[in-house]
């Protein structure tokens, strides 16, 4: 424990009625004016950063005290930050209690709207930020009132082409101990009013938390919109050219010659991240059954589905990519192909760059005398901004018992058994790395999708003969590629029957590619959508029973 000189109290509301409010309090420090600290906490090397502490039962009258001892990110400490002027905020990311099926008493914070974004949920109290010379090396006792509050979130209005659903699951409120919905943005086609009698496939669109259905945009772009420069694809102007292919795959959707199905993108955020990944969890509940079983059999009969396997097909990237191929293989009837791109990690012994099997630590390699930092985040040229280590101190800074909000805690908390304090069992210990290899066999055992499919071919690969799709750029950001050359191997080598799919890679393509080889990514990540509604129909016509109707809806 240190005796720290620099010291934050950082005081927060009380509810009038004595209703305690808990959360996880943060102290943020950015560099510049340009955004609030809260939006500059992230892997670059440029990041804010983030000190925090639970707030969990009663709390001090005078505030929560932030000092040298509480942990941090970038710098571990506040004893060792240099000195220098901040712009300094404070932030309480509120927690709710749930009373779990399986009889846990659990805190964490419920999505309320937002994607599960600590920096923008609503009702979560912060301050205005306020510039400060701060010294490590100076005593100081700095006081903050955390007297803002983050407002509700507007949803949007339905219109001719998309519409938004919202149900309320009986298998995730049994599990969670309390009311939990699930929710869709639904494209309808072109059409869809003036032939009632049509019957539409389905398309669901895997990915993180949609505020809107998006990607799709009926009115030309905005000539006034202030161009803005995208670092990620070096790229002036971007959000313009977002806009003129939203606006074309609308101009594609309504065209004479595009198929009319369903499209939708799911709302599934939780207390633990922005989506569930769709599939069953101890720690998340039964979040496959219930978008299976529940969301998708209302949206068909609300907007006309066809409502059978062969008439549904799953696509997406990164997370979405990882979800089109484990929800195709976890219920290899109720859909008819996948289209995954840059999935998450599909063999964990690339778990992007460990291998949670065999190494000892996460964080590094090498023997112990000569320890080697693991990469976390690479361009095309491979250069590094992240470690693995830096990425997961990130998290730990931000929440404790996977409660960040971000990717690493999520894959803990859906591939996880669930501890007997209720909450994930890491695979890995999040401040020193140490991998947890009986953690580790559990993933094996239920996630990994690549060893589930070599164990269970038998039975398995009838049922997804000609259905599985994976795409990845060789210079994946994430250095996904590497699970995908894996579970290629294991593919290619299959027999009775053979996978008869595809794997495809992008040369020095970085994260989000989808099997385009005559578009930069830059752009063929905006048109998901028209690269696989194609390839979906054409699978259908080649596979429907020979009873099914293929005609009505290709108006």
């Amino acid at each position: 424990m240190s005796d720290s000189k620099l010291k934050f109290i950082i005081d927060y509301p009380r509810e009038d009625n004595g209703t305690l409010i808990e959360g996880r309090i943060l102290l943020l420090l950015g560099h510049n004016d340009e955004k609030e600290p809260r939006f500059q906490i992230n892997d670059k090397a440029g990041t804010g950063l983030v000190f925090g502490i639970d707030a969990i039962g009663e709390q001090p009258s005078k505030g929560v005290t932030i000092d040298g001892n509480v942990f941090g990110y970038p710098v571990k400490s506040l004893d060792d930050i240099p000195a220098g002027e901040y712009w300094v905020q404070g932030l309480l990311h509120r927690y709710e209690t749930f009373n779990l099926k399986t009889g846990h008493i659990v805190k964490l914070p419920m999505d309320r709207g937002e994607g599960q974004r600590w920096d923008s949920a609503p009702g979560n109290n912060y301050s205005v930020p306020k510039k400060m010379f701060l010294d490590p090396a100076k005593r100081s006792n700095i006081k903050i009132q955390l007297d803002q509050e983050i407002p509700p979130i507007e949803q949007p209005d339905d219109t001719k082409y998309v519409k938004h659903v919202k149900i309320k699951s009986k298998l995730l409120s049994d599990f969670w101990g309390r009311p939990m919905y699930l929710g869709a943005h639904v494209l309808l086609p072109e059409g869809y009013d003036d032939h009632p009698e049509v019957r539409y496939p389905l398309m669901i669109f895997h990915g993180h938390f949609p505020k809107n259905f998006g990607g799709f945009r009926v009115e030309p772009p905005d000539p006034d919109l202030e161009p803005e420069y995208s670092d990620r694809f070096r790229l002036e102007g971007y959000n313009r050219i977002v806009q003129e292919y939203d606006y074309k795959f609308y101009k594609d959707w309504t065209s004479v010659d595009f198929p009319r199905v369903l499209v939708i993108e799911i709302q599934h955020a939780n207390p633990y991240y922005d989506d569930s990944y769709a599939v069953n969890s101890e720690n998340l509940g039964p979040y496959g059954d219930a978008i299976t079983y529940e969301l998708i059999p209302y949206i068909e009969k609300k907007f006309r589905g066809i409502g059978t396997g062969w008439s549904r097909f799953l696509y997406g990237g990164s997370t979405g990519g990882w979800e089109a191929l484990a929800v195709q293989i976890f219920y290899p009837d109720e859909y008819n192909g996948c289209y995954a791109a840059c999935p998450d990690p599909i063999d964990f012994r690339a778990y992007c760059l460990v291998n949670i099997y065999e190494d000892k630590n996460a964080y590094y390699t090498g023997p112990a005398f000569k320890p080697v930092p693991r990469p976390g985040h690479r361009n095309y040229r491979g250069e590094l901004d992240a470690t693995l280590e830096q990425m997961n101190h990130k998290e730990l800074a931000l929440g404790t018992h996977s409660r960040s909000g971000d990717q690493w805690d999520i894959w803990d908390a859906v591939y996880s058994p669930m501890g007997p304090d209720g909450y994930p069992q890491p695979v890995w210990d999040k401040l020193s790395g140490v991998i947890n290899h009986s953690v580790a066999e559990y993933w094996r055992e239920n996630y990994d999708l690549k060893y589930i499919l070599e164990r269970d071919w038998a039975k398995l690969g009838h049922r997804l003969e000609g259905k599985i799709h994976i795409y990845c750029g060789d210079m994946d950001n994430y250095y996904l590629n590497n699970a995908v050359y894996l579970m290629e191997e294991f593919l290619e080598g299959t027999k009775d029957p053979y996978y008869d799919g595809e794997v495809d890679y992008g040369d020095r393509a970085e994260h989000c590619w989808n099997g385009d080889h005559t578009r930069p990514n830059a752009i063929s990540r905006l048109r998901y959508n028209q690269m696989f509604i194609k390839k979906a129909v054409q699978r259908m016509e080649k596979t429907a029973p020979s009873d099914a109707d293929l005609k009505s809806w290709r108006y």
